[in-house]
C-alpha cells in the first residue's frame, strides 16, 4: 500500500495507519542521527509556520520552533493572549487568514472538535501540539524513546500507564499501542476508563496490527513484565486545585513509586512522563498541592525516589519531541 504524508495534517493519530507512523519514527531516528553528527540538510527554507497556542507549553513551544529553524522554517508564536482567536475572530476565520500566510498550522489548546475545525477550513496542513482528548506529537516521542531503550522488536514491547486513563495521554498511549501492535495496558479507577466507543475504536485497530490490549484496575496485573512505565499528572491544566481531593482518594493506588515498579518484574524497566511532573514541592503549583495534601510531600504521580532514579528516561523523551515533531514538519512540508 503506497501513501502519502506531503501537506498531511496530524490530529489525532486515527487517519495514520502502521507503516505511516512507522515511517515518521525512521524520519525522525535520521534527522536526529543528522542533527548529532552535524550533517543535517534543511528540507524547510522558505516555509512559514504559525504556531497557535491556547494553553502555554514548554516543551511542545520549544520542540516546535527548534526543529522549523533547524530544517531553515520560520514561525510565529501566537500565544493565549496575543490574537483576536475566540474574543473576535472564529477558529474557522482564523484558519482562512493564517491560510493565506502561512505553509502550516500548528495547535495547542482545548477541545479536538477546535483543531478539527481549525484544519476543515485551512487549505495547510494542521498540526496537533495537544488538545484534552489527544497528544499525538508526543506518541511519536514516546515510542521512538521506547524504541531506543530495548532491543525488542516494536511488536514486542510492553508498556502500561497510570493515573487517569480519560485524559489524553492515557487515551492516545493506548491508540498509538493499538496502531503499532505493541502490548499496551491502561491501569486506572473503573470511573477513569475512556468511553466505550473509543475501547471499541481501538480494538478495532488492534484486530488489524496484532496488539494486545488491556484496561484494568488492578496495578499488578497492568505492571506485570512492562518494559515502561507511564504516567502523567492527575489533574489536567486549568482544572481547580479543589479537583485533588477526589483523584487523590482514588488514584493514590496507582502512583508511580518503588513498590510499582519493583511490581514490573523486570530489572531494565524505565519510567516515562510526558512532563511536567510533579515528583516534589519544588515547583509553585507543587507547593500548593502539598501544602493542602501532606500525604504527595513525596511526590503525587510520580515519587522524588522514581523520578531521580536511573529508571527514569523522561527527559531523553523529552528532547524526541523535537525529532520526532521535525518530521512530521519535513514529511509534510519538505522538498524531500
Amino acid at each position: 500500500m503506497s501513501f502519502n504524508l506531503h501537506n498531511r495534517d496530524l490530529l489525532s493519530l486515527m487517519h495514520h495507519s502502521e507503516r505511516e507512523l512507522t515511517y515518521l519514527l525512521d524520519m525522525a531516528r535520521d534527522l536526529k542521527r543528522a542533527k548529532y553528527s552535524g550533517t543535517e540538510q534543511k528540507h524547510l527554507l522558505g516555509k512559514n509556520i504559525a504556531l497557535i497556542f491556547e494553553k502555554t507549553s514548554t516543551r511542545t513551544r520549544c520542540a516546535f520552533e527548534v526543529a522549523a529553524y533547524d530544517q531553515g522554517a520560520n514561525v510565529t508564536f501566537i500565544g493565549p493572549n496575543s490574537s483576536q482567536i475566540g474574543y473576535k475572530e472564529s477558529m474557522k476565520d482564523t484558519a482562512r487568514v493564517l491560510s493565506r500566510m502561512y505553509d502550516a498550522i500548528e495547535y495547542r489548546g482545548f477541545g479536538q472538535e477546535i483543531v478539527n475545525e481549525l484544519a476543515e477550513y485551512a487549505d495547510i496542513p494542521v498540526f496537533n501540539g495537544l488538545t484534552n482528548e489527544f497528544h499525538p506529537t508526543q506518541m511519536l516521542a514516546d515510542v521512538m524513546t521506547m524504541r531506543e531503550h530495548t532491543d525488542k522488536s516494536i511488536h514486542q514491547i510492553k508498556y502500561a500507564y497510570f493515573g487517569d486513563a480519560r485524559n489524553n495521554m492515557g487515551r492516545s498511549l493506548y491508540l498509538m499501542g493499538a496502531k503499532m501492535g505493541m502490548d499496551v495496558r491502561l491501569c486506572a479507577p473503573k470511573e477513569l476508563w475512556p468511553e466505550a466507543d473509543f475501547l471499541a475504536t481501538c480494538a478495532d485497530f488492534a484486530k488489524a496490527s496484532g496488539a494486545r490490549l488491556t484496561i484494568t484496575d488492578d496495578v499488578k496485573t497492568a505492571a506485570k513484565d512492562v518494559d515502561f512505565v507511564h504516567t502523567d499528572v492527575w489533574v489536567s491544566m486549568g482544572e481547580p486545585i479543589e479537583s485533588w481531593a477526589e483523584r487523590i482518594d482514588g488514584l493514590m493506588a496507582y502512583q508511580v513509586n518503588m513498590d510499582l515498579i519493583k511490581a514490573t518484574g523486570n530489572p531494565k524497566v524505565k519510567f516515562m512522563h510526558c512532563l511536567p511532573a510533579f515528583h516534589n514541592s519544588d515547583t509553585e503549583v507543587g507547593k500548593k498541592i502539598t501544602e493542602k495534601y501532606p500525604q504527595l510531600a513525596d511526590g503525587i504521580e510520580v515519587t522524588e525516589e522514581v523520578f531521580e532514579s536511573p529508571y527514569n528516561i523522561a527527559f531523553e523523551q523529552a528532547e524526541n519531541r523535537m525529532h520526532t515533531i521535525k518530521a512530521v514538519l519535513v514529511s509534510a512540508l519538505g522538498n524531500i
